[in-house]
């Protein structure tokens, strides 16, 4: 991994609360599926973000020390640009990314997907961000990332149900 990635992102072993968001949803799907809706290009850009957003994709390879360049749609025509440096893939467990703007982003932060089984064979997805402070996760917070969280995981739970 980047030593400038592992100086300035946050790691899990200390993960004060005042920076981490976490959002949460079971989906009626096995697990392998649903790690294969995030790893899978073709899947991935068809559910990713919240509602009415769409990804176009610069770059694209999902595995540890791959990287994901896309630029978010919102609706009223306003473009985000995006990169995830994927530190850890593990299927059909564990996705770890750094999640910012662009490699340089001071406000990028560390995103961890974790893919649990139930005992009815669905899959419980978790997301966790970890942000470089606790000013910045009150920002990100204030703009919606709860919510835009879930609708995204919304999405997802739509296309693999679907299937």
């Amino acid at each position: 991994m980047n030593e400038q990635i592992k100086s300035t992102v946050a790691d899990w072993s200390a993960s004060p609360l005042d920076r981490e968001i976490v959002v949460s949803r079971v989906v009626n799907a096995d697990r392998p599926t649903v790690f294969q809706a995030w790893t899978d290009h073709d899947q991935i850009v068809k559910w990713f973000g919240p509602d009415g957003f769409e990804c176009k994709t610069h770059e694209i390879d999902i595995r540890t020390g791959g990287v994901w360049r896309f630029d978010m749609h919102a609706p009223d025509v306003a473009c985000f640009s995006n990169r995830m440096d994927f530190v850890r893939v593990e299927a059909p467990r564990v996705i770890e990314a750094i999640h910012g703007k662009d490699a340089d982003d001071p406000d990028r932060f560390r995103l961890l997907v974790i893919f649990d089984v139930q005992d009815d064979g669905k899959t419980v997805v978790t997301i966790r961000q970890i942000h470089p402070t606790p000013e910045r996760r009150k920002i990100v917070v204030g703009f919606g990332a709860v919510e835009l969280g879930g609708q995204t995981l919304s999405k997802l739970a739509a296309l693999v149900e679907s299937s």
